[in-house]
């Protein structure tokens, strides 16, 4: 039998309130945008909804502007996986700014997909404040 189609909405993006990992709350949105300024701690990304896809695997992946590491190299793109918990699942992904800000600035592209299917691609403009 053929899996059913999983329905997935954007419920919001932009700024975010801190995220407390270990919480099962989801930060509350500050601000509905997708120009993001470079400063310390502040917490951008978006949430979804997805219905009809319990258990099902969820990735995503977080695409970085060429920030460097240690050794000067590009970061690799930060992704990972998660099962998704209920069939009516909401859930947040975004990211944080760290110092030095001044090469965080850029496009920060942000995508989930369910069972390698990409459901949701988003691009963030990131932007040191003058």
């Amino acid at each position: 039998m053929a899996k059913k189609k999983p329905e997935v909405r954007i419920n919001n993006w932009g700024i975010y309130t801190p995220w407390d990992h270990s919480s099962k709350e989801l930060p509350e949105i500050v601000k509905v945008t997708h120009d993001i300024p470079c400063e310390v701690g502040i917490e951008f990304g978006y949430i979804v909804n997805i219905k009809k896809a319990k258990n099902r695997k969820l990735q995503y992946c977080i695409y970085h502007p060429d920030i460097p590491d240690e050794d000067g190299k590009p970061l690799a793109p930060f992704a990972g996986e998660e099962y998704i918990r209920q069939n009516d699942w909401n859930f947040f992904i975004g990211d944080t700014i760290w110092e030095p800000i001044e090469n965080k600035a850029g496009p920060w592209r942000i995508t989930l997909a369910i069972d390698g299917e990409l459901i949701t691609d988003k691009t963030f403009q990131m932007f040191v404040p003058e």
